[in-house]
């Protein structure tokens, strides 16, 4: 029977690919130097010499985006990685121990629950420094903990007293082998589509924060604080704002897609 194909997840795949491609390019190549200034008229237009125009000072709108992509990608990247990370050992230990494990590692979870994840990575952020990408990435990272940690939890409780779990443990398997081999991969139905989902939060709060001036500031370039510096230009130069906003836009529709294709698939729907 031939199997119908997924069209979120295919359109998901395709379009973050896309942005991914542009990205890494960007990484080794931009037609100027994001930071030069004067590489033509200030605020003009797109044309062939300047695919997205220019900002205010003669940079080319597009070198910018494209390195300020990158510095989101790699942020966000970096924050979803240390939360899972971080969060999904707390959760599997919790929901696989139990008692005083759990009693204490989740009243300090729900601590940093109480907190409102942007409030919380403010807080750090003014402790450590503005415009630093590793003080943003361990701002967000502690802000995503708790998140992955509930999460995870509750697929390793659920699991905990599945059959083969307790053949593993009836063959001697110890519970740190259980746990990374026996649970951990059938937890990813449940943890990857919270993966996606994780990462377009932790791009929009990247934007927010380098919007508000406490994130990626100059010289290096971000989609935030170029969305910053458009809005007082949206009449003279809308093509500024979006530039850096469809960036944004798109990077997180397909992701977005991809996390919704997840679970379609899942759920056996197409």
């Amino acid at each position: 029977m031939k199997r119908r194909r997924n069209g979120c997840l295919t359109a998901g795949l395709a379009l973050t690919g896309f942005m991914v491609a542009l990205i890494v390019l960007g990484f080794f190549w931009t037609p100027y130097d994001p930071a030069a200034m004067a590489t033509g008229p200030k605020l003009d237009g797109p044309t062939l010499a300047h695919l997205m125009g220019t900002d205010s000072f003669g940079r080319d709108i597009f070198s910018r985006v494209l390195q300020g992509a990158g510095n989101t990608l790699t942020i966000a990247l970096a924050t979803v990685a240390m939360g899972a990370v971080c969060g999904v050992a707390v959760g599997a230990l919790t929901g696989y121990f139990g008692g005083v494990v759990d009693e204490a590692l989740m009243r300090l979870n729900d601590a940093l629950t109480a907190f409102p994840s942007i409030l919380l990575a403010l807080v750090v952020i003014s402790l450590l420094g503005p415009g630093k990408k590793y003080n943003v990435v361990l701002a967000l990272g502690l802000a995503f903990i708790p998140g992955y940690a509930r999460i995870a939890r509750t697929a390793f409780a659920s699991l905990r007293e599945a059959n083969y779990v307790k053949s593993a443990q009836l063959m001697g398997a110890s519970p740190w082998r259980v746990l990374w081999v026996h649970i951990l991969p059938n937890t990813l139905p449940v943890l990857l589509p919270a993966l996606t989902i994780g990462f377009n939060n932790a791009v929009l709060a990247e934007a927010s924060m380098s919007y508000l001036s406490i994130g990626v500031t100059p010289p290096d370039a971000s989609l935030g604080y170029m969305l910053s510096e458009a809005q007082g230009m949206l009449a003279a130069a809308p093509w500024y704002a979006a530039g850096a906003g469809g960036a944004i836009i798109l990077l997180v529709f397909g992701v977005g897609l991809i996390g919704e294709g997840l679970q379609r698939r899942d759920r056996g729907v197409v």
